[in-house]
């Protein structure tokens, strides 16, 4: 199999990335200290904060909880609401994996939540968007025998 094979055996929306295992997501009201503790567990390095109804209105990345121990506050007296940062980047499920690259690309995101009816579903990452693109892990056999 070719390289050029590989490049193109792969999903091209969003919403073929049927898995979204990313779908770690904060409450608003949310312990900062659960939330500090979810992100070391997972492998993501931030996630969406959202509202009663699920609809985005924050992100809090690592680099946002590491700011606020700088600051010597305790996060565990602290909620989503109080770390967040209020960036609304987001992608909708129907998008392109290159519409999702450009935006991470644009936008030097490390996560990228998807919304579906204005509602959080998930997030996908660089290499979520990268194993998409080349095919593995969702159901195709792609492997790369380098050609003689």
């Amino acid at each position: 199999m070719s390289l050029h094979s590989i490049a193109t055996a792969g999903l091209r929306t969003i919403d073929q990335i049927t898995y979204l295992h990313n779908n770690v997501r904060f409450h608003r009201k949310q312990n900062g200290l659960a939330i500090t503790i979810s992100l070391t567990t997972s492998s993501l390095p931030g996630a969406p904060v959202v509202d009663d109804k699920g609809t985005f209105i924050g992100f809090i990345s690592e680099f946002d909880i590491l700011g606020v121990l700088e600051t010597g506050r305790d996060v565990s007296q602290l909620t989503a609401e109080e770390i967040m940062v209020q960036d609304h980047v987001a992608i909708h499920e129907s998008a392109t994996l290159s519409e999702a690259v450009q935006l991470m690309k644009h936008q030097h995101l490390l996560v990228l939540p998807v919304e579906r009816e204005g509602v959080i579903i998930g997030c996908v990452s660089r290499r979520d968007l990268l194993r998409a693109w080349i095919g593995l892990g969702f159901g195709h056999n792609v492997c790369w025998q380098p050609e003689d």
